[in-house]
């Protein structure tokens, strides 16, 4: 087991026995869905498999996604290119109960090629889904699939420029509890973002749950006056 794994099994670990030891029980929803999680040991093995090669935590920190409390854990290049807030990282979140909320994968690597056909995302999206959140295939309805844009930042002929990746996103709903959910798979065919239970907001029509796999929202974060909770970043 590599660095790298070592600090996702510690950090999964904590996690699980801070789950038991709590005073509260699991939900209706969590205690019912029939093969709604993995076992700790899968979802380790899982987890690993999705950090990038040549990539190391730099960062691990407390966080509360709709008031649930959740660890994300921030990795970029171990050759430091392009480091830093908007820049290439491998980002992911994992609730108290060690499962996977989301995760990103920003990477000049996914800069150009040719995206995968919606009929093609759509199939390497359900394939993830059926290995990592299972839970969310009962009740699945895809709104839509169709190229999405994610920006950040490379040095590229000695500036500092905005680079775009494109992938295909596929978005659904969860129609169990009404969240909605998405897997944006890259020009590599491989998903490069996934985020899990979103809570949309009709009524002024915005997200209410947290984007803390999007560095421009930590960064405006950051331009927040620090309070007791400290600063995101660091």
């Amino acid at each position: 087991m590599n660095h790298t794994q070592r600090i996702i099994a510690h950090t999964i670990a904590v996690m699980s026995l801070a789950t038991s030891l709590s005073t509260y029980a699991q939900t209706t929803k969590e205690t019912h869905m029939p093969n709604a999680a993995m076992n700790t040991t899968q979802m380790s093995s899982s987890i690993n498999r999705l950090i990038p090669a040549g990539y190391i935590n730099i960062n691990t920190r407390s966080i509360h996604v709709d008031a649930d409390r959740a660890t994300l854990l921030r990795y970029e290049r171990e050759d430091h290119r392009n480091n830093g807030l908007g820049g290439e990282h491998f980002s992911i979140v994992i609730d108290d109960a060690g499962q996977l909320k989301g995760f990103t994968h920003m990477d000049i690597v996914l800069m150009g090629g040719t995206l995968p056909t919606r009929e093609h995302a759509r199939e390497i999206a359900l394939d993830f889904l059926r290995e990592m959140t299972p839970d969310l295939l009962p009740r699945m309805e895809i709104a839509w699939i169709k190229p999405h844009d994610e920006t950040i930042h490379a040095m590229r002929n000695g500036q500092r420029e905005s680079v775009i990746l494109t992938g295909m996103k596929v978005k659904a709903r969860n129609l169990a509890d009404g969240r909605w959910f998405w897997v944006i798979v890259g020009t590599n065919e491989k998903v490069m973002v996934f985020e899990r239970d979103i809570v949309w907001i009709t009524f002024p029509g915005r997200r209410k749950t947290e984007k803390w796999l999007h560095d421009q929202w930590l960064v405006e974060q950051n331009r927040k006056p620090a309070t007791a909770t400290s600063r995101l970043a660091g």
